[in-house]
């Protein structure tokens, strides 16, 4: 076991078990769980049985290395199931296979060539309903040379003949291990078995004359008669690619409110709800290590366009809750996802990189590729957030329709690098340093208007502010210490909207957001700038009516 496979696992829950529940809960713990270890699982596919045979249900992992089933990293998972899951498999016949590959042959030079169903750009429209023919063989005992004569047959005749069925895009072969060594996790000892998986896209030839004809030749037939005790065939097609970050709103709205779930250790909070009022809080981890918690929510369609949101400095994704509310209201064809910026919490320190904005727009697309969102409707940003969306907008224009810039800065100055400066020095001062900067930052953010009427938002603004990691502040300001995106503006295809408070920076920030709105765009296209009245820094926290009637035109 020591090189590449398969952990091949067949379901049939009881009839007790809702479907609602099964989908759910494998979709929003169990899957994700063993996909947040890329180390060892590379994919993970969820099929249903088109043949009318049980068990209905299949998943299949790819596994970097077999061994590594065998190490605690895996067997813990097992052994140290949440309650739910404890509770969930009791009520599901499980039939677990530890694969080890043979072979591998896809399409090369057909058009187009063949892509992973977990890499095609859009998981849920372009990869649901492929097909999958799983077909297993026993090798008759005491037969010398079975094996490889089963192996070589595929290889060198078979597999080349279903290539010329119509949609055929992959066929592996792997080997069930006979023997297993003493106390492994894997499998118990069995005869040696050969499974070979053949997938095929939605409108295929299966059944026609090519397919006919792979399966009616004078050497299968020796084969067969030599070497094979029997075989078994069954029919799948694929419903659901998952990945290590949850995302089935749509089960989840279908559960009672008794079903929400929190994992043990708190690092997904799963609420159920109808008509958008469902919510997923969880989180992904970039290559660096850190941890970016989101929350997706509204439209539980898996299709549905979605609206991402990214905060300013020292705040969480909590800032657009009273735009998020309004937003449900007006808009409930929309998903929503929040995520708390790089800096809200403590970056990796081994030892700490200071951000850029480069690798601000590139979390969030690390966080759009494990939820499997191809391409945003929207993204709408803040002050550091406002800066993000422009220049995911110019690094990742093929995963954004729009996106609005609220309350930034196209480029930074030396004044404002000294300032962050200072804010650091005030940060780290000792044990209120925090606390000393949220009020002051506070007090700068926030137009007099609010700060005299709205005094709940303000105090509630300075809680948010204080609770910011130091050493995250630290690191991620210096994302605003020295860039220029001014002359990357004019090649920006996608479209923008600026936003600003009429009072943020007395006004100045106003000016300077309309000196560089006409750079946006190819011909001086430039965007439109709306200013919201009585409002400063933060818009869509000191008026969200106002701000969403704003950009309503605009989504």
């Amino acid at each position: 076991m020591a090189g590449p496979g398969m952990l091949y696992v067949t379901m049939q829950p009881s009839e007790g078990l809702s479907a609602e529940q099964f989908h759910e809960w494998y979709n929003n713990e169990h899957g994700p769980t063993r996909l947040r270890m890329p180390h060892m699982f590379g994919s993970g596919l969820r099929y249903r049985a088109t043949d009318g045979q049980q068990p209905h249900f299949l998943a299949a992992y790819d596994v970097t290395a077999m061994a590594l089933l065998d190490t605690p990293t895996y067997t813990d998972l097992r052994a140290h199931r949440s309650p739910r899951e404890a509770d969930t498999i009791r009520q599901v016949d499980v039939d677990r296979r530890f694969l080890d590959l043979v072979h591998t042959q896809h399409t090369q030079t057909q058009a187009p060539p063949f892509v992973a169903a977990e890499h095609l750009p859009d998981a849920d429209a372009d990869a649901e309903g492929l097909i999958l023919v799983s077909v297993e063989v026993s090798l008759k005992p005491g037969v010398d040379g079975a094996d490889d004569a089963v192996v070589k047959w595929y290889q060198e005749e078979h597999i080349p003949m279903l290539s010329r069925v119509p949609g055929w895009l992959r066929s592996r072969i792997f080997r069930t291990p006979s023997a297993i060594e003493a106390g492994s996790s894997a499998t118990a000892q069995q005869p040696a078995r050969l499974v070979a998986l053949h997938d095929f896209a939605k409108d295929n030839g299966l059944g026609g004359q090519e397919h006919e004809a792979a399966k009616s030749t004078p050497r299968r037939d020796a084969v067969f008669a030599q070497y094979i005790a029997t075989k078994t065939r069954r029919a799948y097609e694929l419903f659901y690619v998952f990945g290590p970050a949850p995302r089935d709103l749509r089960s989840l709205s279908k559960l009672p409110s008794a079903a929400a779930f929190t994992a043990p250790d708190g690092s997904v909070v799963t609420v159920p709800g109808p008509a958008g009022a469902a919510s997923i809080s969880a989180h992904v981890t970039t290559a660096d290590g850190l941890r970016i918690p989101y929350r997706l929510e509204g439209n539980p369609a898996p299709g549905a366009p979605t609206v991402a949101f990214c905060n300013s400095l020292l705040t969480s994704l909590h800032m657009w809750d009273a735009l998020v509310t309004i937003l449900k209201a007006k808009r409930p064809d929309l998903r929503i996802l929040r995520y708390d910026t790089r800096g809200r919490h403590a970056v990796p320190a081994d030892p700490p990189v200071p951000a850029t904005l480069d690798m601000l727009a590139d979390d969030l697309a690390v966080l759009l590729t494990a939820l499997h969102i191809p391409r945003l409707h929207a993204l709408v940003g803040v002050s550091m957030g406002g800066a993000t969306a422009l220049n995911f907008a110019l690094r990742h224009p093929a995963l954004l329709s729009k996106f609005v810039a609220c309350d930034f800065n196209a480029a930074s100055s030396a004044a404002n690098t000294a300032a962050w400066k200072d804010r650091i020095a005030v940060a780290e001062s000792g044990d209120a340093g925090m606390k000393e900067l949220a009020a002051a930052t506070v007090g700068r953010w926030f137009h007099p208007h609010t700060m005299a009427a709205k005094a709940g938002v303000a105090a509630s603004m300075r809680d948010m502010v204080a609770a910011n990691s130091v050493q995250g502040f630290r690191f991620s300001c210096q994302a605003l210490w020295d860039y220029d995106m001014r002359p990357a503006m004019s090649a920006c295809a996608v479209p923008g909207l600026f936003v600003v408070g009429e009072g943020d920076a007395s006004g100045a920030l106003v000016k300077a957001m309309d000196g560089f709105r006409g750079l946006l765009g190819p011909g001086g296209v430039g965007a439109e700038l709306k200013v919201i009245p009585l409002a400063g820094h933060l818009p869509m926290c000191e008026a969200p009516a106002e701000f969403w009637e704003a950009v309503e035109a605009f989504l």
